[in-house]
């Protein structure tokens, strides 16, 4: 038993998630993250600035609250509308600073001692945050030092309230702690979003190459195959027309092949087209007449399914070359028996057999560079989804079975057809899913 086994590379079908990552999901995430975290702090030091304002000069006091509150407000708004974010979150940052460097201004002369630190301090790592936010890492990273250095410098005064040089220490360390994890953890959330936006590029560019590439694959087939089936076919019959008869067919086959490449420079790409089983069969009767050999065929009734139309086409095709090929290399006489066979397939496919009891063939002795078997058949069925078995022994016929879709199986051993048909099938040689190893497409 010779068995020979090939598959043809079919457009991968990939389904993307819903809601993939993407670094403008984790940027909207973080925008709305350091908003609410900066509405929560700004709570907080609310209480604080009431209790400080009695140290404080009106006019400062209130330019600095508008200004520091008003941007909390206008960074929240911004993150939820996905507008001027960027600019949001930096007008927090110079805000802060503002604050926080004239407060010595804004003080009561003389200085009354705090004792608490100047109510700026609580939204330090906000500041911080927006940075982060706003800025490139480099000048987050100069905001993440300057802002708690600020603070220190301010608290150490005697308006800030004269703090303790330990004291004022451990705060600024605080805030470079807190500010600088924050910073880390907005960085890293950014460049793993920018990986998956990067991955999910390049695997997007690959599949549109290899749709392309598939694409192309399946142009080159179809033009092989009406190149081998009419063109070639044609030639060769007229070259060997010796009697009237014969110049009748070959003058049929031209007629045949010049229809194919018009239905080839006009067909379209949209697999939306739906042809109905039973036309498939009448079509394969039609062609089998037109087939230099007698062909007896039948057909179990089909139903009323329905096959794409390009698939329709190519099993049309496929089983006709698989008629032509059985024609010119099976032998001649009266005990040679050739059949067409066609049956249904669960879920709606369909199943051809073309056999015959002819001299038969070794599929893998056959030279690589003969198409016909290769290109017109097992390619052309595969592309289309289908299915193709090739049982073939030297000196014990040859039975090719097309079936569609590919799930089909085809391994159980069909009913007989003609009296000798059922003596010469034998079960040899390649189930083919697809195309051209380099054993079978050493065929015909």
């Amino acid at each position: 038993m010779q068995r020979a086994q090939a598959d043809l590379a079919s457009p991968v079908t990939s389904r993307l998630p819903r809601n993939p990552i993407s670094r403008r999901q984790i940027e909207t995430v973080v925008f709305r993250a350091s908003a609410a975290f900066g509405l929560l702090f700004g709570a907080q030091a609310f209480p604080i600035m009431l209790e400080q304002n009695g140290v404080l000069t009106p006019p400062w006091t209130i330019a600095v609250n508008i200004a520091v509150f008003g941007g909390l407000i206008f960074a929240a708004v911004s993150s939820i509308s996905k507008r001027w974010v960027r600019t949001a979150s930096s007008y927090v940052v110079v805000s802060w600073f503002a604050a926080m460097g004239t407060w010595p201004i804004g003080a009561v002369e003389p200085f009354a001692p705090l004792a608490d630190r100047p109510w700026p301090w609580m939204l330090c790592t906000v500041a911080t945050t927006a940075a982060a936010v706003a800025f490139p890492v480099w000048a987050s990273t100069l905001v993440l030092f300057a802002a708690p250095i600020t603070f220190g410098v301010v608290r150490l005064m005697p308006a800030g309230g004269s703090g303790s040089v330990q004291q004022v220490s451990l705060d600024v360390l605080y805030a470079v702690i807190l500010g600088g994890a924050v910073l880390v953890i907005i960085t890293m959330l950014r460049q793993a979003a920018a990986a998956v936006d990067l991955a999910q590029s390049m695997a997007l560019e690959r599949y549109s190459t290899a749709v392309g590439q598939h694409a192309t694959e399946v142009e080159r087939v179809q033009v092989d195959s009406i190149v081998h089936d009419s063109v070639l076919t044609t030639l060769l019959s007229a070259a060997r027309s010796p009697t009237p008869d014969a110049e009748r067919m070959a003058a049929r086959m031209a007629e045949n092949a010049m229809g194919h490449l018009r239905d080839a420079a006009t067909s379209s790409p949209d697999g939306a087209v739906m042809t109905p089983l039973t036309e498939l069969v009448a079509r394969i009767r039609r062609e089998s007449r037109g087939v230099a050999a007698q062909f007896d065929v039948t057909a179990a009734s089909v139903g009323d399914g329905q096959i794409p139309a390009q698939s329709a086409e190519a099993i049309a095709a496929a089983v006709t070359q698989s008629m032509v090929n059985s024609a010119q290399h099976a032998g001649t006489g009266a005990h040679i028996a050739r059949w067409v066979s066609v049956g249904p397939a669960p879920a709606g496919g369909i199943v051809v057999e073309i056999g015959d009891t002819g001299i038969g063939f070794d599929v893998g002795a056959v030279p690589v560079g003969r198409i016909g078997l290769r290109v017109s058949i097992i390619e052309r069925v595969a592309n289309a989804g289908g299915r193709v078995e090739i049982d073939s022994h030297p000196g014990e016929g040859t039975v090719i079975r097309i079936a569609w879709p590919v799930t089909v199986t085809v391994t159980e051993e069909p009913a007989d057809v003609t009296p000798s048909g059922a003596d010469h099938r034998r079960r040899r040689a390649a189930i083919v899913d697809g195309a051209a190893d380099p054993v079978v497409g050493s065929a015909l």
